[in-house]
Formats: structure tokens, sequence, C-alpha cells
């Protein structure tokens, strides 16, 4: 892993700064953490900002409408977005770190000038329908059924956790087009848009009062043949490199914010006395080594995923699986630090410890994460 910065990129470090220091002041106030429509315009109105000044989509590969940028201008890109407090990609999270890099990787010619410049130009959201309500951690266990019909897959089914359903225009959705096949080989991807006949979206309000989620009910759906990413029942395969995407890169910001909030902490402690606790400032001092070990990992990722074609290998499920841990043990030290300030439901430190406690189940549980590294990594037996 070579990740020194050039002069080019030490260039296009202080090029972004003062792009960032011009444009941020002028955003309009964010909406409120209800109002999904506002917030979509918001995320949205903020990727054209990125797209018109060149820097949406920096790390897709210029055939698919990206910079191509090297792994150090990617890091560099959110070290200083996040720095500087610029807006996170929000409602189009899934559009831009799952379903495009996907479709960029496995999809045909025409999937991939129909899709990626609407999400690099933040005009579409995609929302992720793989989750279903009887299959648990088991993904290919899933039940929701594809029946070809000429030139359609007709759908019926259901699926959950579906992120920014009620605000996506498409869907990257995962279907059983085999019944009869083993369930890891009967599966395939594709792109349901959102406004098709016999979709129901039901909200789902999470832990900490947001709404980011949905049930979705599926009744005889038509999705177009043309919009299967990948070749009929060879969806798994296809899943496995948007996982990829969604565990090795996906969570690579929000590694820098861990590391600012870790700071704020130790100001705080510093400003109310709690810093003269040796145990916390042990504490502490680990999660600084556990982020900046974490921030290692994150290069090491990216710049072995460059390697291989842009796509992230296994390790980023031992990314996951210690991110996952260590964000919740940020948040756990923000309550020994901030005392009964911790516990107001209208601070931003409670409801983030709260979202802190879904990371060991999103992308993939800790435990489906533990079993990848042990067989994949370490190439012990699979477990019967």
């Amino acid at each position: 892993m070579d990740l020194s910065c050039t002069p080019e990129e030490e260039e296009f470090r202080a090029r972004l700064r003062e792009w960032l220091a011009k444009v941020l002041p002028g955003l309009p106030p964010k909406p409120s953490p209800d109002d999904w429509p506002g917030r979509r315009a918001y995320d949205l109105g903020w990727q054209r900002m990125l797209y018109d000044a060149g820097y949406a989509g920096l790390h897709w590969p210029a055939d698919a409408g990206g910079r191509g940028a090297t792994p150090t201008q990617h890091l560099i890109f959110l070290e200083e977005t996040e720095n500087a407090g610029a807006p996170y990609v929000g409602a189009n999270f899934v559009g831009l770190l799952h379903a495009g890099p996907t479709i960029a990787a496995e999809g045909n010619a025409g999937q991939r000038a129909r899709w990626l410049p609407p999400v690099l130009r933040g005009e579409e959201v995609w929302c992720q329908g793989f989750s279903e309500p009887d299959a648990g951690s088991d993904l290919a266990a899933l039940r929701t059924r594809a029946r070809r019909d000429g030139d359609d897959y007709v759908v019926n089914g259901s699926k959950i956790w579906t992120s920014h359903a009620e605000v996506a225009d498409w869907c990257e959705l995962l279907v059983r087009t085999d019944a009869k096949a083993p369930k890891h080989r009967g599966i395939s991807w594709l792109a349901m848009p959102m406004d098709a006949p016999g979709i129901t979206i039901r909200p789902l309000r999470t832990l900490a009062g947001s709404t980011e989620f949905a049930e979705v009910f599926l009744d005889d759906v038509r999705v177009p043949v043309a919009n299967r990413v990948g070749e009929e029942n060879d969806g798994w395969r296809v899943t496995m490199v948007t996982l990829s995407f969604e565990r090795g890169t996906a969570f690579v910001g929000e590694v820098v914010a861990c590391r600012r909030v870790l700071g704020e902490l130790a100001r705080e402690a510093r400003k109310n006395g709690r810093w003269d606790d040796a145990v916390l400032r042990r504490r502490l001092g680990r999660l600084n080594a556990e982020f900046r070990a974490l921030w290692r990992l994150t290069q090491w990722n990216v710049s072995e995923s460059e390697r291989s074609g842009g796509v992230p290998g296994v390790g980023g499920s031992v990314f996951k699986l210690r991110y996952s841990r260590a964000r919740q043990d940020l948040y756990d030290a923000a309550a020994d630090v901030l005392g009964p300030e911790a516990l107001d439901l209208d601070s931003r430190w409670t409801l983030d410890r709260l979202s802190s406690l879904s990371y060991t189940i999103a992308a993939g549980t800790s435990q489906i994460q533990r079993n990848i590294v042990a067989e994949r990594i370490l190439g012990l037996p699979k477990g019967r």
C-alpha cells in the first residue's frame, strides 16, 4: 500500500479546501429529520453541487461517469469534507455507495448509461430491497419470487429495513427466480422502479425515532427483464459485489466522523473536569488508537480495491466487524464524559448513541462477519 501524497494530490487537497470554504457557508439550513421530502431535496442539492464542481463519483471509474481518482484522492476528499462539516450523502447513500458501484462493476453499457448519470447528478434516489422478515441474517433464504412473463418479471413478496424507500426512485431488489435451485443459486438482482403498480410502502420507526427504513410489499409488480443486472440466477454473486462495497468502502467517511467526535469528547472532558479521571483518559486513548488503526485498515481496503478492479475484498468484513464495535464503544464513552446530558432525548449525543446500536446488525450482522473472516480469510471449515 502506497498512500503517500504526491504534489498533485496535495494540490487537490488545497483546491478542495478552498471550494468547501467558499460553498458551505451558503448552504440552506438542514430540514427537520422527519421531513423526508425536504431531506431528499437537501441531499440531492448537495450532490448536484458536487457534480457541478467535478467532485461527484470521485473514485468511480471514468467510463462510469466518475473521475477515476487515486485511492489517496478519494480519502483526501472524505477527510476534508467531513472535517469541514459538509453534508453526508444522506438519502442518496444506496445509489452512491451500493447500487451505483455495483452497476458500474456488473451492469451492461445500457444500464450504466441509464442509471449512473442520474445518481451522480443528484436526480434519482435508490433504496435497498434485500432483507426479508422471515430470513433473518440468512439473506439467501429470501422468499420474494419473480416469475418470468415475456419481457417482464412478475414479483411477489415483501422486504424489510428498506432504506429510504419512501423517497426512492429505484430499488436494488433481490428476488428468487428459480425456486428449485439451491438457495444461493436461484437469486437475481433487479432494478425496480418504485413507482410501479403493486408496491406498498409502510415506514418503520427506529429506536431513535427516525423513519429512514420501511417495509415494502410487492403484489404482482412487473419489472422489465432488461432491469436485471447480471445473468438470471447469478444474483448471489452480484450481491456479494454489492455487499463488498457496503462493508468495504461505504463506512469510510464515518471513520473520519468518529475521529472528529472523539476529539470533541476529549475537549469536553477537559472542560467539565472528567479529564482528571485516569481510567477515562486511558479509555479515550484506546479509542484513539482503535480509530487510527481503522483508518489505516480503510486505506488498505481502498488501495486493495483499486488493484482488484475497484471491488473491495473480504477485508471489508474485518473492517465492518471492528468498526461496529468501536462505534458503540465511542458512544458509551460519550455517556461517561457527558453524564446526565447523555440522557437528554433531544441531544444529538443520545440519538447518535441509539443509532450506534444498529451497526452490529446493518450491512450484515457481526456474527455473519465473523463467519466470513473465519471461512474466507482464515480458511477454517464451515460450521454445520
